[in-house]
Parts: structure tokens; sequence; C-alpha cells
């Protein structure tokens, strides 16, 4: 039996919650030393922490190192991180690690992602429930075990850059202008030293570090946000616009024009320069992203396969079909170089350096990857979701069918997808189409359904 606190913020791939409402020093700590023994770092090993700008991550930094050295774990802090700096200190030294982060949440969440060494990612099904369960029985103790294992610094950030340039090279012939917005995440800590040595001309905007968005919530999956981005872009005369999340794990492109690039065509785009390199590879899309993806896949000689939604899976997938590349529409990206892992900078530099190649605008590159019209995830609230499912199943029985992840329908020139929310009573709709009309007419009768 799990404590219901501990309950209330163990997610399907994270811890999250309201801190320090929810997720405090106590329960911090007490899931810090579960990890020690779910990963082997009790008595002797080691792991690596990261932490994100938020005001409350300094002390549940502490309180989960504490936890890792009262089992006699040992801690390689790396302060200020990305998600993705994190999982690559966790690659490059081969040791588990803690990003303490809300990702996009707003201020008054925080968080912590977990991986084994190696990169190697942590869910409810690969050890997260287990850390739960383990906890549980460390809050119910009435004294705590003194830390005995050792703490130091690294800095990694450097050796991150390096690497990101080894991995994704950019032609210096052609100076890009590129406007940046860190939304006051992480990404203004990260991008500084990865364009430092680029022969880029930096617009950077709000790169100040500060956990409580003063400008607005570090999450580009809401287009709201891009405003400011997409404004600055066209006002500069940028080639670029590029936005982070507040972990800056994830990546959204702006166009020249301002226009928001789709990720899937930055998945197909990256899919492609992929198999330039590695003929024949698996690149693997989720159930989301545009029918596009396994099309611009397969005409490069790719092999395409489609997975459930989620990075815990993607990785394990990955691993499973030694795929080279993921991409999901949410703008997670994945890199079979980068331990399997997801970054939204190396995403970043693939467009930066497909552009410096041309002598175009990135309106130009992507055209050949846009090829279809989606509705973007609509969210509706609903009481009995699996009954709205077998609904939509019953009334286009005559099309084909899946339930990889939710249900998916496909007609001749649409097709559409529903799935249920981990953690709210919510049905995600996504809808694309041959053409606008077609693609509003699909998402009208489908949502007429959901949500009568």
């Amino acid at each position: 039996m799990i404590d219901p606190r501990l309950a209330e913020v163990v997610k399907a791939y994270d811890v999250r919650g309201r801190s320090p409402e929810q997720l405090d020093p106590a329960l911090t700590r007490a899931l810090g030393e579960a990890f020690a023994l779910e990963t082997g770092v009790a008595g002797g090993g080691t792991a690596v922490i990261g932490h994100d700008m938020r005001d409350t991550s300094p002390l549940l930094v502490e309180a989960f190192s504490d936890g890792v050295r009262a089992q006699g774990g040992n801690v390689i802090g790396i302060g200020l991180a990305s998600t993705d700096l994190l999982y690559f200190a966790s690659g490059d030294l081969d040791l588990p690690g803690a990003m303490i982060t809300a990702s996009h949440n707003p201020a008054e969440y925080n968080g912590i992602k977990l991986c084994r060494a190696g990169a190697k990612p942590i869910g409810y099904d690969t050890g997260l429930s287990a850390i739960a369960e383990q906890a549980t029985a460390f809050l119910a103790r009435t004294e705590l075990p003194e830390p005995t294992g050792t703490y130091e610094e690294l800095d990694a950030l450097s050796r991150y850059a390096a690497y990101l340039h080894e991995i994704v090279p950019i032609p210096g012939r052609r100076r890009l202008k590129v406007v940046a917005d860190a939304g006051n995440g992480m990404a203004g800590h990260t991008v500084p030293s990865v364009f430092a040595t680029l022969n880029v001309e930096l617009t950077p905007m709000y790169f100040e570090l500060d956990g409580t968005f003063p400008n607005h919530d570090a999450n580009p999956l809401d287009h709201s946000t891009l405003v400011d981005l997409q404004a600055t872009v066209r006002d500069t005369g940028a080639d670029v616009g590029l936005a982070f999340d507040g972990d800056a794990d994830r990546c959204f492109v702006v166009d020249e024009l301002g226009d928001v690039v789709s990720p899937s065509a930055i998945t197909a785009l990256i899919a492609s320069r992929a198999l330039l390199t590695t003929p024949g590879a698996t690149i693997l899309h989720n159930v989301i992203t545009s029918k596009a993806v396994p099309e611009i896949i397969t005409e490069n000689g790719g092999t395409a396969v489609r997975t459930p939604v989620g990075h815990s899976l993607i990785k394990a997938e990955m691993a499973r079909t030694g795929a080279v590349f993921g991409g999901e529409h949410s703008g997670h990206f994945y890199f079979k170089d980068f331990f399997l892992a997801d970054s939204g900078m190396i995403a970043a530099l693939h467009v930066m350096a497909a552009l410096a190649e041309t002598d175009g605008t990135v309106s130009e590159l992507m055209a050949q990857y846009e090829r279809y019209v989606a509705s973007g995830e609509i969210n509706s609230t609903v009481d009995d979701g699996p009954a709205i499912l077998e609904e939509l199943s019953t009334t286009y029985a005559d099309l084909p069918q899946d339930t990889l992840d939710g249900l998916t329908i496909t007609g001749d020139r649409w097709w559409f997808n529903v799935r249920a929310s981990n953690t709210e009573p919510l049905l995600r709709l996504n809808v694309e189409g041959d053409d606008e009309e077609t693609m509003a007419r699909v998402r009208d009768e489908v949502l007429a359904v959901i949500r009568r």
C-alpha cells in the first residue's frame, strides 16, 4: 500500500505535485532513499542530481541528496541543469540520475524525473511504483538515519555542449539569425554555452532564470505562449525562432514568417537527415504524429515503427528495435546517439544545420514535410471515457481501427485518434485530414460524440 501522500505525486512517468504543499522535503528524502535502493546506489554507489530554477528546487535537491546519502550512496551534483543535461551526465558518467523539475508546469509545482545508469528511464512500471512502496516504509519511521555518503559538485555543461556539437555539426558558411525564447527556464542556462561557438546571431528572450515565469508559461505546446517569439522573429527579420519548455527537454520551432512549424514536420526532417547517415534505419513515431512522417521515412528507405505516446515507452521501444531516432508530436525528440534520451536542444541544432546547408528559408525547407492539416490536440472532460471510445468504435465500425494507444480510426482522406489522459478525466482528440475542410468535418463529427 502506497502512502496517500505519495500516491498524489507519483505519476506514470515521474513525480510531480504542488510544492511544498504536496511534494515536500520529507517525501523527497524518502524518495531519494528508495531511489538509492532501487538503482543499486545504496552502500557505496553514486548518483548524479541536477535541478531547475524553481524556488523550491534547492530545498528538494538537498532532501533527495540526503536520502541517497542516508542509504550510503554518494552524490554528484551538477547544479542548475536542463533535463537533457541531466540525461547527458547520467549517460556520460554511466550513473543513475535524478532531475528536480516540474518541466512545463506552473510555478507552484515541482517534481522529480528519474533514470537508471546510462539515462535509462524509470516509469511507474519500470521501478517508480517500487520506489513509491519503499518510500512509504521510510515515511513510517520515527527516526531518520544520518547521511553518510559523500557529496561533490561537477560542471557538466561544457562537456554537454561539446558532445552536442560532435553529433550535430552545423556548417559555418551561413550566419543564421536565431531568436530563442527560454521562457525564464533552463534554456537560459544551456543555450549560451551551446551556441557560443556557432556562426549564429542570437537574440535571447527571457533568459533570466525565474521559476515564477513572469513573462509567460514555459509551455510551447500551448501556442499562446509563442506570441512574443513570433513577433520578435518578424520584427528582427530572423531566420528561425526556437521556444523551449521549462526544463528545456522540448523545443518548438517558428519559421521566418512567425508561423509555428509542426513537430511532426520536425520529426520528418530529422528522420530524413538520420537516414542519410544510417541508410535503412528504424525510426519511431507516436500514434498522433502526422501520417506524413511514416510516408517520408519509407520514401527515404527507412523503417517506420508506430508507438504509443510517452517517453518511457518510446525509449524502451528504441532499445528493442535499435531505432536511431524517435519523434513525438508533443515536441519530444529522442536520439540513439544521446543515450536514447530526448533533447530539445539536439532537435534545434538539427533544424539549424539543415537550414545552414541551404540558401533558403525555414518555410521553404519545411514545405516538403507539411503535407496535411491537423486539428491540434483537443481535450474534453468526460464522465465515462471507455463508453465514449466504444461508441466511436461502433459509429465507425466499417473503417480500419486500432487500439495501440486509445482508439485510432482511419478514413480515405483523414484519421483521428482519441486517447485518455493518464492523470485527469479527459479524452484527447487529434484529427488530421488531407485539407482543412475534411479535417474540420471529421473533428466536429467526433467532438459531437465525445461531448454530448
